[in-house]
């Protein structure tokens, strides 16, 4: 028996998520800040159009879910709580789609009971002006190996959303953590993925990965010496156009996600006494990007 499904933020990842159950038969509720009649995902095979409504007032759910995939930005996650209470029975698992590896420190304060799971996500999408998003590879999700996570196997299994269990589920988030605090630099500048090319950019990359991937480490990730020049490799390899997240929110004049992606390393590097003198620079420049004054 399929698993009933909320999407909570049907931004790029949402979207994509939501189109991915909607092409195998499980189309989701969908819950979120807008008004809209349907979502549609792109990609270079042609489109696909998930029926809406997205609801914009938790009074309107009809009923609980199984499953809630809760797509939105660590800063909306106090105002999701709504949401949640209305979405979730004391069993509903809900799934963390965000950055960073404090989800469930950040999410559970707001879930009625259920299980938490977070999770690693790949997904190479970015909303375009038209409201649409496009989709540049195929997208995948990584959980823990607990029982929790069945569900969202179940959900997403045959679905073009590869979902896969993970032993070290801490090594994998620390690992996509290096990529994502790195990106930040992106968000400073006001450039895109070729901007990682420049060799002083790649050689700031590297002095910043090498302090967080000591962080990462004293964590309890199990990552290699070589992860660092594999980041920076990957992010060289991208498509010079190629933006991230933090850089789009930063164009619009939205909140950044500074601390959960970047702020993460310096606290936790006090914590473990490991000097930061890069994340103190960075963090310090996206928070005042971010949240000003001035």
């Amino acid at each position: 028996m399929n698993p009933s499904v909320a999407v909570v933020g049907p931004g790029a990842i949402g979207t994509t998520v939501a189109a991915a159950l909607h092409e195998v038969g499980r189309t989701p509720v969908l819950c979120g800040r807008t008004a809209r009649e349907q979502l549609e995902l792109r990609d270079d095979a042609g489109s696909v159009v998930v029926p809406g409504p997205v609801l914009t007032d938790p009074a309107r759910v009809a009923g609980r879910v199984d499953l809630v995939l809760l797509a939105v930005k660590t800063t909306q996650v106090e105002a999701s709580a709504a949401w949640l209470a209305a979405l979730c029975r004391p069993d509903t698992v809900v799934c963390v789609l965000q950055n960073g590896v404090e989800q469930v420190s950040s999410v559970a304060p707001h879930v009625p009971g259920g299980p938490v799971l977070p999770a690693v996500v790949w997904f190479p999408a970015q909303t375009q002006p038209d409201g649409s998003v496009w989709l540049r590879a195929r997208p995948r999700v990584t959980v823990p190996d607990v029982p929790a996570a069945r569900v969202v196997l179940d959900a997403l299994r045959d679905s073009r959303c590869t979902a896969e269990p993970a032993a070290d589920f801490t090594t994998l988030a620390w690992r996509k953590l290096l990529q994502n605090s790195v990106a930040g630099l992106m968000a400073l500048t006001g450039r895109r993925a070729g901007m990682f090319r420049r060799d002083d950019v790649g050689g700031l990359a590297l002095a910043y990965l090498a302090e967080s991937l000591a962080v990462a480490r004293a964590e309890g990730a199990l990552l290699g010496e070589d992860v660092a020049q594999e980041v920076l490799d990957s992010f060289r390899a991208h498509p010079a156009d190629l933006g991230t997240s933090i850089l789009a929110d930063r164009d619009a004049g939205r909140p950044l996600e500074w601390d959960v992606r970047n702020g993460v390393i310096q606290r936790r590097g006090r914590s473990h006494g490991i000097r930061t003198p890069v994340s103190d620079v960075v963090v310090a420049l996206l928070a005042a990007a971010s949240d000003g004054p001035g």
